[in-house]
């Protein structure tokens, strides 16, 4: 174990939801949540408004329309989010040249390999303090800091600092910290680990270590049990690892209701492959394999793969070998959900694309995305239709100017006309088919700009710089 804790970790405070009342003015301090919006939609994140309805991410959207009916419901702005999370990203950089990011909105940061000069507990309260106020400073959003001598401790520290507080578990004090806590507090104790240690009795993490490494081994094997009794005594060697390389990138959707007409599926891919290819170019990277995934409606989950003579990001090749994948797939019987992925990731992209079509077997051109059936739209028509209108995407009109969609339906798209920094707007109403109103960018969420109630207050967290098994402080 370290000496000092130099491992920090930062997990911003409901993050998607936090940008969304930071960029609305008129849902600050409201309920917010954001994630899927149809039948099968799934929320993502629920701002701490919408908490105390019982409202969590990884619940049914449905679910939480009845536990919290008056909340906003939003469709997810990952472009912005991702503008706002390489923000916070460059703030973790300046303390280390070691961040592991995890997610768009959580990353350990080892400040031992950087020049933050962390000796003692109260060294590391300075720096995440400064951290914190950096942060709130440069997007005005809230993140809870842990520090301890390990991952595992200061993901825990976080945890026990939320929302917007700072924790310190001074080494020398884990145990005591850990021994109180239920067994699921621990990494890789899942509900089946967790009922395996409850039959035998063991319900706490100072109960693994009472029970003995032994008896671990015997009911959890020798792999499992061992590991699990180090981390029980807060022992924690993994090291934070920069620049963790991605294997793939991949984008998928789950539908409201099966798709079978085939235009539509068609369409669908397309779009998805061109999702997939902003995601590829935004990394950085080019693909080799174009990988297709398809459940169909009794959940039974398929892929088809075509891997290219050379690694591309060309939207117009990818597009292509998706179409001729699904185009094997058997889908009159509905679909559920469709993805497209590229794979075999490089740093460099096939120059010469006639080489793409070069490695094309002779007996199977490329095909065109067929046409739509019968009707007044073609299969990307009838997306955009479906899609162009959703719950908290941006819109700019030409008269009122830039705003967000509220709702539509019938015919009629509501909209708030109201910005990043300004006071809550004003709400008007246009037929769907409006010429002045067209979709836009997100707006850059202003510096500083608070995206909470001020009246919903941090835990406060005792704070004192020995014998305490954590300290921490609330937000300045």
């Amino acid at each position: 174990m370290r000496a000092a804790p130099t491992i920090l970790h930062l997990d911003m405070d409901a993050f998607y939801a936090a940008v969304e009342q930071a960029a609305k003015p008129s849902l600050r301090g409201k309920p917010v949540i954001v994630g899927g919006l149809g039948p099968r939609g799934v929320v993502a994140t629920a701002s701490y408004e919408a908490r105390p309805f019982g409202v969590h991410s990884a619940m049914p959207t449905a679910q939480a329309r009845r536990l919290c009916p008056n909340a906003a419901y939003l469709t997810p702005r990952f472009g912005l989010y991702r503008q706002v999370s390489d923000v916070v990203m460059g703030l973790l950089r300046e303390l280390s040249p070691l961040v592991e990011p995890l997610s768009l909105d959580e990353a350990f940061v080892d400040l031992q390999a950087g020049d933050a000069g962390v000796e003692t507990a109260r060294d590391a309260r300075a720096v995440g303090a400064r951290l914190r106020r950096d942060i709130r400073a440069a997007t005005g959003l809230s993140g809870s800091v842990g520090l301890a001598g390990s991952k595992m401790l200061a993901k825990i520290a976080s945890e026990q600092a939320k929302p917007d507080g700072l924790v310190v578990i001074p080494p020398g004090t884990e145990r005591a910290l850990l021994a109180p806590m239920p067994v699921r507090t621990l990494p890789g104790v899942g509900p089946a680990t967790a009922q395996t240690l409850r039959r035998s009795g063991i319900a706490t993490v100072g109960e693994i270590v009472e029970a003995g490494e032994a008896e671990l081994v015997r009911l959890l094997g020798r792999a499992h049990g061992t590991a699990l009794y180090a981390m029980a005594q807060g022992i924690d060697e993994r090291p934070v690892v920069a620049d963790r390389d991605a294997k793939s990138v991949s984008v998928e959707d789950t539908f409201d209701t099966d798709l079978t007409d085939r235009a539509r599926i068609h369409a669908e891919i397309a779009r998805l492959a061109d999702r997939c290819v902003e995601r590829l170019r935004a990394a950085g990277r080019s693909g080799r394999t174009v990988v297709v995934k398809v459940r169909n409606y009794d959940f039974s989950t398929l892929t088809r793969s075509e891997t290219l003579r050379g690694p591309t990001d060309d939207p117009a090749v990818v597009r292509e070998a998706a179409a001729r994948l699904i185009e094997g797939v058997d889908t009159t019987a509905g679909v559920r959900l469709l993805g497209v992925g590229v794979s075999g990731l490089a740093d460099f992209t096939q120059e010469d694309l006639f080489a793409q079509a070069a490695a094309l077997p002779a007996d199977r051109p490329p095909r065109p995305v067929p046409p739509a059936a019968a009707g007044p739209t073609t299969g990307e028509e009838a997306v955009e239709a479906v899609r162009r209108w959703l719950p908290g995407l941006d819109v700019r009109h030409a008269r009122y100017g830039p705003g967000w969609v509220q709702g539509s339906g019938l015919g009629r798209v509501t909209v708030r006309f109201e910005q990043p920094g300004s006071p809550p707007g004003r709400v008007r109403t246009f037929p769907v088919d409006d010429p002045e109103l067209e979709p836009s960018d997100p707006l850059p969420l202003p510096a500083g700009q608070p995206s909470g109630d001020p009246a919903i207050r941090p835990k406060v967290i005792p704070s004192s710089d020995a014998g305490a098994p954590a300290t921490g402080t609330s937000s300045p």
